[in-house]
């Protein structure tokens, strides 16, 4: 089983879970059978009521962020990930500003590599 977490990343909803991905997502952090997690939820719902066990399954799966689509690899991604579940427009900007920034330095690159001082600096060096 691939690990979805580390010690920075915490607990995640799992995306192919029943309900919200809630209990499978326990069951992966804790190493649990998801199938034990379930019936232990399922013998919460009965023994405490309807609306207790609803609400925090719900408050839990508002807070749990949904594991990633691929394990994170480095601390980049991580803060990429972290901003992307919390504010997509904010990792829109970040990946614009970016982009924008490399678009900029190819430009440059482009404008020495094709002015005429590139041209004589190099037949003047061979």
């Amino acid at each position: 089983m691939t690990r979805y977490y580390d010690r920075h990343g915490g607990i995640y909803r799992a995306r192919d879970g029943v309900f919200l991905g809630v209990c499978k997502g326990i069951a992966e952090y804790f190493d649990f059978s998801v199938f034990w997690v379930r019936i232990a939820a399922v013998a919460i719902f009965i023994f405490s009521g309807f609306w207790p066990v609803i609400g925090i399954y719900l408050v839990a799966a508002f807070f749990m962020k949904p594991r990633p689509v691929k394990p994170v690899q480095s601390e980049d991604e991580r803060e990429f990930y972290d901003s992307y579940v919390n504010s997509p427009q904010s990792a829109a900007r970040r990946l614009r500003k970016k982009f924008q920034s490399l678009d900029r330095r190819i430009r440059r690159m482009e404008d020495k590599v094709t002015g005429r001082e590139y041209e004589w600096e190099r037949k003047f060096n061979s």
